[in-house]
């Protein structure tokens, strides 16, 4: 069961609930559904019945305890345990990485782009999809260009046209980042979203583009960004290398597979990382999230989030000694590619080069 349908999943109870009559409430236009926060357990936790609470003229607990029998019994969901104030934590039944997988590589790189196919409904959504033009506007600074520059290409995986300018613009910056504008000079009559972070301490272009980038885009927007050669150490000390070499890693599994004459197959894997998976699920809505608050950090941590779960995991992928590569290590194998089809896709927004070997 994907993010999408265990959304919709939870709709459905819902409405179930409703024809019942043991909830008198209209059924809303989406659940968000999203990884357990602190004190949460299994795959996924829902705040519906929070949500719901109000016009139900009802606690949240009581609203989750009439929700939860309604979930129980779907194909897919193994348990749904209340915590808190009423969140539904849910765990998926073992088909549930398999579906997450295959969506992920039908989709490739552009999972979680509002155009991809069974995107997710989101909490949070750039506020013009509909045609309308989403202006930024920066000061003449480098890192409030990258960062609009970061912000325009989040916001158009999103289905927003997007355009920026700036009050001043070096031509170097084109060439050493990456960066383009479409207008220079004051803001535009209409009002624009000012982007503007706190400056670089120091000039960046010495790191190279990608970690010049990362450097400024990792850090949120109120945070002094550090410019040094921390960014270009290859140790995992340095996030910027652990996200790399995480994709490097799954591309080279791939390659490897192939020379033992196997390919990835999405399958149940009992024992999948959970984080991962977590992480994996959430990417589209870490990608509307960034969007509505023009904030790519956000997509930035969460790819050292989406390496760090997934780089104890690639070392069991491939069979060990004589064994024969089996169902499980093609399963393995896909959700390898998964977290690095993921990781290759952030990193492109970013504007950074997601390169297969490392």
């Amino acid at each position: 069961m994907t993010p999408a349908e265990l959304s919709s999943t939870v709709l459905h109870a819902v409405r179930r609930a409703v024809d019942a009559g043991e909830l008198d409430v209209t059924v809303p236009a989406r659940a968000v559904v999203a990884p357990p926060g602190p004190g949460g357990c299994g795959d996924y936790a829902t705040n519906i019945a929070l949500q719901l609470a109000r016009p139900a003229g009802q606690p949240p607990y009581r609203v989750a305890e009439v929700l939860r029998p309604y979930l129980v019994g779907v194909d897919g969901v193994a348990d749904v345990v209340l915590t808190g104030p009423g969140f539904l934590n849910i765990s998926l039944g073992g088909a549930a990485p398999a579906a997450l997988v295959e969506e992920i590589l039908s989709a490739g790189t552009r999972y979680g782009h509002a155009d991809a196919p069974d995107a997710p409904d989101a909490p949070d959504a750039p506020d013009a999809p509909d045609g309308s033009v989403v202006r930024l506007h920066c000061p003449h600074d480098l890192r409030a260009v990258v960062v609009a520059d970061a912000v325009a290409r989040v916001l158009r995986c999103q289905g927003a046209l997007v355009r920026v300018t700036a009050e001043g613009f070096d031509r170097e910056w084109t060439a050493a980042l990456g960066v383009r504008v479409d207008g220079v000079g004051p803001a535009p009559v209409s009002p624009p979203v000012t982007v503007r972070p706190v400056p670089a301490p120091a000039d960046p272009l010495p790191l190279g583009r990608d970690a010049a980038r990362w450097a400024l885009l990792h850090p949120a927007a109120h945070d002094r960004p550090r410019i040094g050669d921390e960014h270009l150490a290859q140790r995992e000390g340095n996030p910027l290398f652990r996200v790399r070499y995480a994709h490097a890693r799954s591309r080279a599994l791939t390659r490897n597979a192939a020379d033992l004459g196997f390919a990835a197959a999405p399958g149940p894997v009992p024992d999948a990382p959970q984080e991962l998976l977590a992480a994996l699920g959430d990417h589209p809505r870490v990608l509307a999230a960034a969007a509505a608050h023009r904030a790519p950090d956000r997509l930035a941590r969460h790819l050292v989030a989406v390496a760090d779960a997934a780089l104890p995991f690639l070392p069991t992928v491939l069979p060990r000694g004589g064994e024969k590569p089996s169902a499980a290590h093609r399963a393995r194998l896909a959700l390898a590619e998964a977290a690095g089809t993921v990781l290759a896709g952030g990193l492109t927004l970013l504007g950074i080069d997601a390169p297969d070997h490392l």
